[in-house]
């Protein structure tokens, strides 16, 4: 089943990039309706939008599905029922697919929930406590956001249809349109873990790793920076714009402190996607719709390839995620390490690697933006510890001697592993210019003073020496970070989050949520009401039922009841 999914996704992808292309090249899009029953008055109508986003984005997807699906062929050759995860993952891209090409609300949602049910489903997959944990907390605060898109339903019922597409210039006019534009963010924002909803993602790391791989670049967390660049056109119009603005650089900010933090390889990719969702997020509320997208595309491509190494270096370290147990993998795995530094380096805006195309045109156009002092530091500091960060893990993972036991074999042997760590690491490296020249054919120039242009590069460079650096003497880093505990926890644990999303935000509404339904649901309202009812029926069901018999003793008796009855009414009155 790998072999087939594979073969059959990745001639999709080709098939869907090079219409992409023509699309792109001739300003084409094509507008499907298709009429799924008609009566009477009624028609339901299922829309398609083909444009050359929705294809380029489609062909990436199934391109790292594909690579995804055979990656996992090794990586899960243990489990039985490896038939049953491929079609989880499968039903997940489907989902994602109609997310992708639909122009209409209601068909959205539809992928919405699809991602969301399916990723319950994997995050749950290995069936333990933590796990449990874990799905429940990714289930629940994306609840909020399909709540949040619902009520968006309902209120586009003032424009007669639910085809967002058709309302794009009266979004930009209309205060009305203010509601459903909240609406929207609010599910991006829970979709793509912003803040304060930013627990569930490092949670979900619960996952294997090959659907970590899919799910943390191209697909479920993509969804709500996706619906975004749909609706750019509400941003530009409101207050909407700066809260976004402030929020998204304060996500961004708050997952590059942690990530420093943070010991687990999984998680600590896991923050710098959050990192990046930041990044995308910000230059969206500025107005860059175009510029999110390309980083989008990039960020998916190194992503992916930074979670399949991750999952070959976890897997030969017999299901080890601590980074202080690794070290020396460079000499043990040299072509892992190799794709695992190429992807950090994209990461970090490595120049003419992919990651460097979006990351330093966003950074330019930053600074050439009329934004506020606060903005302008949060994004290039979250720039600098993106480098931080990565070049610690290089550290603590690649360099160094071996921590972890002596009968433990590192070897480079998953061939099937690395023929599709391969096929991603030619896209982290060509894959920045490739579309740059797609998506921006007139060269983009961004005319700065000499010490601005220079500023990503700097930021940059210090970055990493910082990095090396509290790495390298890590025992003062550790002594300072101990003797200041509560500060070094309240950094590590991204802000307290997920310790207000379990016991705050979850935790005490299900206990009050169970107390008042043991009160009133199934207490006193049940007394009351449904059972007060059903127990009177049935007495005087039971009652009709006695007198129906046709008993001389009852009728005899009802009889003298009626005279008794009627002889002290006439006394009385």
């Amino acid at each position: 089943m790998c072999s087939i999914s594979f073969i059959s996704l990745i001639f999709s992808s080709f098939l869907s990039y090079l219409v992409g292309i023509i699309f792109i090249m001739n300003d084409y899009s094509i507008f499907i309706e298709w009429e799924v029953v008609s009566m009477n008055s009624l028609s339901i109508v299922m829309t398609l939008l083909f444009d050359w986003m929705s294809l380029i984005f489609m062909s990436f997807v199934l391109l790292i599905s594909s690579l995804v699906i055979f990656y996992s062929k090794e990586y899960m050759e243990s489990d039985y029922k490896i038939n049953r995860f491929i079609m989880l993952v499968l039903m997940f891209v489907a989902s994602m697919m109609l997310l992708i090409i639909s122009p209409n609300l209601i068909s959205i949602l539809l992928g919405w929930d699809g991602l969301g049910l399916v990723s319950y489903c994997l995050v749950i997959y290995f069936q333990n406590i933590k796990s449990y944990n874990a799905g429940m907390l990714t289930a629940l605060s994306n609840r909020i956001g399909d709540v949040a898109l619902l009520l968006a339903i309902a209120w586009m019922l003032n424009y007669g249809s639910w085809n967002y597409v058709f309302y794009l210039e009266i979004m930009k006019s209309d205060l009305e349109m203010m509601v459903v534009g909240s609406l929207v963010v609010l599910a991006a924002m829970t979709k793509s873990a912003q803040i304060p909803f930013s627990s569930w993602l490092p949670a979900a790391m619960a996952a294997p790793t090959p659907v970590s791989a899919l799910v943390h670049s191209s697909t479920l967390v993509t969804a709500g920076v996706y619906l975004l660049i749909r609706f750019n056109i509400l941003l530009s119009s409101f207050w909407i714009s700066d809260f976004l603005l402030l929020v998204s650089g304060l996500t961004m900010f708050m997952a590059g402190l942690g990530a420093n933090y943070e010991f687990d390889l999984k998680k600590i990719i896991a923050l710098s996607t959050l990192s990046q969702l930041g990044l995308m997020m910000s230059i969206l509320s500025m107005g860059y719709y175009k510029l999110a997208f390309f980083h989008l595309l990039t960020h998916a491509l190194f992503k992916a390839l930074l979670f399949m190494c991750a999952g070959a270096i976890i897997h030969n370290m017999n299901n080890s995620q601590d980074i202080r147990l690794m070290g020396s993998l460079s000499l043990m795995m040299p072509l892992t390490s190799s794709c695992f530094n190429v992807a950090n380096l994209a990461l970090c805006g490595m120049p003419f690697l992919a990651g460097f195309y979006s990351k330093d045109m966003i950074l330019e156009v930053v600074s050439l933006s009329n934004i506020n002092m606060f903005s302008f530091f949060l994004y290039f500091f979250s720039t600098g510890l993106t480098v931080c960060y990565s070049f610690r893990l290089v550290y603590y993972s690649m360099t160094g001697g071996s921590n972890f036991s002596s009968l433990n074999m590192l070897n480079d042997e998953g061939w099937i592993m690395l023929k599709s760590m391969l096929g991603l690491l030619v896209m982290s490296i060509f894959g920045g210019s490739m579309l740059s020249w797609l998506i921006f054919p007139t060269p983009v120039v961004v005319v700065l003073p000499y010490y601005l242009k220079l500023l990503t590069l700097f930021v940059c460079l210090i970055g990493g020496l910082t990095g090396y650096m509290i790495s390298n003497v890590s025992l003062f880093f550790y002594n300072t970070a101990l003797n200041n505990y509560s500060f070094s926890y309240f950094l590590g644990s991204m802000w307290f989050m997920p310790v207000i999303s379990t016991y705050g935000i979850i935790n005490y509404p299900l206990m009050m949520g169970n107390l008042v339904v043991k009160s009133f649901d199934q207490g006193w309202s049940e007394y009351f009401g449904g059972q007060r009812l059903y127990y009177s029926l049935v007495k005087n069901s039971q009652l009709n039922q006695m007198l129906q018999n046709n008993s001389l003793k009852i009728y005899l008796l009802s009889f003298i009841l009626w005279i008794l009855i009627l002889f002290v009414f006439m006394i009385w009155f």
